[in-house]
């Protein structure tokens, strides 16, 4: 018999709503018709998720946001990443942790768009509940950052003011041995990508079909320049393995739906197919 523990996430570390009770009865329910044993672990703090990735099971993360799914994981780094005085002869070059154990994704917002519609995911309860006993595990790459951090799809790097248009700012930003921005260009948005949350901004394309499974990341920045008298938007675009970005003045963010500001270099790197989810067989 498997064991399944649904993660129900409410306002916390995440930053998200309270989680629907109905998407989560139901895929309770689906998983008991299949012969699980489930319970239902309600977490709204660190030491909560902690707990509950304690249990033994297999885990749904019922998430009404992004930001959620990534505590949870983030959670689960903290727990599975060795010390870099222990690291595993085995582990790959570009690895600094271990597979991560896999989990289900349960949306709890209806509509979308999120991480597990970007990944093609079942959105359905009880199609989730199939994929957690009976599909396989698809493998997906992870993104590290150096200020303790993680991020699953994206992050967006720029403001707006009270109108909704952009706030120039400056910053430095090399992918590996690339420089895309020197630090002295006025830019109007970056964004650093594993999957295609942030592959637009205000209708302008930046980073073109990003593979959240292909082990680099995609990074771009847009800028306004002037050409022939006139004034155009241009796209500088970049992958690799690292990206370092390095603003000259606070810069606000969204990673992963959740919002944030650098005053300082602040570093993501790739962590090929580090964690992974049920997925339909």
């Amino acid at each position: 018999m498997h064991r399944v523990v649904i993660l129900s996430l409410s306002d916390g570390p995440s930053g998200g709503c309270s989680a629907p009770r109905v998407p989560v009865l139901a895929c309770q329910d689906a998983l008991r018709a299949a012969g699980a044993e489930v319970e239902i672990v309600n977490a709204g703090s660190d030491a909560e998720i902690d707990a509950a990735l304690a249990t033994d099971g297999r885990l749904v993360v019922a998430a009404a946001a992004d930001g959620q799914v990534r505590a949870v994981v983030r959670r689960l780094v903290r727990k599975h990443a060795p010390a870099p005085s222990k690291r595993p002869a085995d582990l790959p070059a570009d690895r600094t942790l271990p597979d991560l154990p896999p989990i289900g994704l349960l949306p709890l917002d209806p509509t979308g768009p999120d991480l597990a519609s970007r990944l093609g995911l079942p959105r359905d309860p009880a199609a989730v509940a199939g994929a957690v006993l009976d599909g396989h595990v698809r493998r997906i790459d992870l993104l590290r950052n150096d200020g303790g951090s993680l991020t699953l799809d994206g992050a967006l790097l720029g403001g707006a003011d009270s109108e909704g248009r952009a706030v120039p700012f400056k910053a430095t930003v090399n992918v590996d041995d690339a420089v895309l921005s020197n630090g002295r260009e006025q830019l109007i948005a970056a964004v650093v990508a594993n999957a295609a949350g942030y592959s637009t901004f205000d209708g302008l394309p930046l980073v073109v079909d990003p593979k959240p499974a292909d082990g680099v990341l995609d990074v771009a920045v847009a800028l306004a320049v002037r050409r022939r008298g006139r004034v155009e938007i241009e796209v500088r675009r970049g992958r690799g393995r690292a990206v370092a970005v390095t603003p000259r003045a606070e810069l606000p963010f969204l990673d992963d739906g959740v919002a944030g500001s650098l005053t300082h270099k602040r570093t993501w790197w790739m962590e090929r197919a580090a964690w992974g989810v049920y997925a339909p067989a």
